[in-house]
């Protein structure tokens, strides 16, 4: 058992019992200590609502509520709820999914087939080396950079920001 996972509490969220098999007793195995299972994201929104998580792992594709409307209602809870890791499972891991989860406020992604590796690296990603979050206009959730650019101290960050730029 792995010192720390034993206080988790993880919410595992996907319609395929086998896949919350898997995900369960992999973290299980890794020492977590209180496992929740949900079978769709309504189901795992009423959960986190009574009985607050802190990491969750949510398929993409549900019936009732899918993964990305999932994302959208937590990011819109109060309090710390809101700032609830999730990592997103996804057997499409092509770049529009990927950026509507993102878009929506995901922590980590996990494609399938999962391995216990992957499962294990993701928790640790969203633990030990969480994102600061975002709050926009039109957007709550972790940075979406992943690297910080050295010595960048002003506030646009994207390339097209300088455009209007005259270096002297």
């Amino acid at each position: 058992m792995t010192p720390g996972l034993g206080a988790l509490r993880i919410l595992v969220v996907d319609d395929n019992e086998q896949m919350r098999t898997i995900v369960g007793t992999v973290l299980a195995a890794a020492g977590v200590g209180r496992l929740f299972y949900a079978t769709d994201g309504r189901h795992a929104l009423d959960l986190v609502m009574r009985d607050p998580v802190d990491v969750a792992y949510v398929d993409y594709e549900m019936p009732v509520m899918n993964g990305l409307d999932f994302i959208s209602r937590v990011r819109l809870l109060p309090g710390e709820m809101r700032y609830l890791p999730i990592i997103m499972l996804t057997g499409h891991s092509d770049l529009p999914r990927l950026n509507a989860a993102r878009d929506r406020g995901v922590n980590e992604f996990l494609a399938k087939p999962v391995t216990a590796r992957n499962i294990l690296l993701r928790l640790e990603s969203v633990i030990m080396r969480p994102r600061p979050f975002v709050a926009a206009s039109d957007f709550f959730g972790p940075d979406r950079r992943r690297r910080a650019q050295a010595g960048y101290v002003g506030p646009l960050r994207r390339a097209v920001d300088q455009a209007g730029v005259l270096e002297l």
